[in-house]
């Protein structure tokens, strides 16, 4: 009996509930992570494009529709189907062409609950974020 006793004492291990817990837990977080990596790969190729367009000798001359147009060809290229080429804007700021892409990512989650992540791309390196609304 005393031999009993002290085994069940020494027993250690994961109830069923918190086994339940941790693999909802686990679930959750691969289930958001299979939904935002997407997402931030195709948004470090918009933002690769618009750095390599920024860096491009013929953008002073170029017209904003060629501008979209060859947005749109390295988009192809690369992948993007989230920002078009309608979805960029174009600020010439003393002679020199910067282009912006500032788009919401969503994507349905779980039933009727959708995940929103906001980006913020540009050709300008020092630019700051735009806020999206």
């Amino acid at each position: 009996m005393y031999r009993a006793r002290s085994m069940q004492n020494q027993q250690r291990g994961v109830t069923m509930i918190g086994f339940l817990f941790v693999a909802f837990v686990l679930i959750m977080v691969a289930l958001l992570g299979m939904k935002l990596v997407p997402a931030y790969i195709e948004f470090f190729s918009v933002k690769q494009i618009l750095a390599v367009m920024g860096q491009d000798s013929d953008l002073k001359s170029k017209s904003n529709g060629e501008i979209r147009n060859d947005f749109m060809k390295r988009a192809n290229v690369g992948y993007v189907t989230v920002v078009k080429p309608e979805d960029i804007s174009i600020d010439r700021r003393n002679g020199v062409a910067v282009i912006t892409a500032d788009y919401a990512f969503r994507t349905k989650l779980v039933g009727n609950i959708s995940l929103v992540v906001d980006f913020s791309a540009s050709s300008d390196p020092d630019a700051v974020p735009a806020q999206i609304e």
